[in-house]
């Protein structure tokens, strides 16, 4: 198969941005230099997604890596330049959508695994797919951890305001994330308001609520006993205080009128311990926030939309009926 090349990459942007400003008044997603090609293949960048970036010059703050998007041997994406949405449509869509961010610790983004299975799975229910390829606090941006928040927000503005053009409800977005991408999406579900970034343009009028968050085995909190990640080492370094860490932490922000959370985790699980995603369920329940947690007792971490001949394999079809018993799903 073909790698996705530069100019393949932008006239997928372009071809929607002429879809979306057609006949409205709509903010005009600007003109950009293509996104970066990359070595991996139309498995990773499916050739019939768009490639949208996310924003029109430099993402806030400035600074970040240059050249090319890395692809290492077992998916992992690094050296993130310019972050954007890559869009995957269903042959029936139902006017849903859902945002997937894969996982790796804010250091790389686990792709093969975390972002197009869940996509083409997604897909074949009806909702369309906003794959985000986030920037990496590690990378140079001078944003800092702030970095992967703002992009997501972006995003969600992003997708709000052309919400017809890619038919979708825009009072049905959601969010999907493993590992740290759960962290990711589980604190933009949790602080709509929040401020990461200040406005640049008309999309950022838009609301970042999520409709729901499904978080598969996420890091929820970065406080002892529970510390020893990657996800608390790239946002908040070897020694943060309890208070920095009470931060970043996913429990800190559930209150009354989140949106529902769906969770699933192995209890074997030894990189994101399985009592996050408890913490996050007694929070909910303590604010009255629907949730339903999933623990199956293998499976460990990074098993994706799970591992063959394991329970944790049956978390999918879970998935699919709570969406369908919340209304999400038409």
């Amino acid at each position: 198969m073909k790698a996705l090349s530069r100019r393949h990459a932008m006239h997928g942007a372009t071809a929607l941005t002429t879809a979306l400003l057609g006949g409205c008044s709509k903010p005009s997603l600007p003109p950009r230099d293509p996104i970066p090609e990359t070595a991996p293949n139309s498995t990773v960048f499916p050739f019939l997604s768009d490639h949208i970036p996310l924003w029109p010059k430099q993402p806030p703050g400035g600074g970040g890596p240059h050249g090319p998007l890395h692809l290492a041997h077992y998916g992992e994406l690094t050296n993130i330049a310019e972050p954007f949405l890559s869009v995957h449509r269903p042959a029936t869509p139902n006017g849903a959508a859902i945002i997937v961010a894969g996982g790796g610790g804010y250091r790389y983004i686990q792709m093969t695994k975390e972002e197009i299975p869940p996509a083409r799975w997604l897909n074949s229910l009806g909702i369309t797919v906003f794959e985000l390829i986030y920037r990496l606090p590690r990378e140079g941006w001078n944003a800092g951890s702030a970095a992967p928040f703002q992009d997501a927000q972006r995003a969600i503005r992003l997708i709000r305001t052309y919400a017809a053009a890619f038919s979708i409800d825009p009072e049905r977005i959601g969010g999907l994330g493993f590992s740290a991408g759960g962290h990711l999406l589980g604190m933009c579900a949790l602080r709509p308001d929040w401020q990461s970034y200040a406005p640049i343009d008309e999309i950022d009028r838009a609301s970042a609520h999520l409709a729901l968050a499904i978080l598969a085995y996420p890091v929820v909190t970065l406080l002892p006993p529970y510390q020893n990640t990657g996800t608390r080492r790239s946002l908040v370094g070897l020694n943060p205080t309890l208070e920095e860490s009470r931060k970043w932490s996913l429990q800190t922000y559930v209150r009354p009128g989140a949106p529902p959370f769906f969770l699933v985790h192995a209890a074997n699980d030894r990189i994101a311990s399985a009592a996050n995603t408890a913490i996050l369920e007694a929070a909910c329940r303590k604010n009255g926030v629907p949730v339903a947690r999933h623990l199956f007792p293998v499976g460990s971490h990074g098993f994706g939309l799970g591992r063959p001949g394991m329970a944790c394999a049956m978390w999918p079809r879970m998935a699919e009926r709570w969406l369908r018993g919340i209304g999400f799903m038409t």
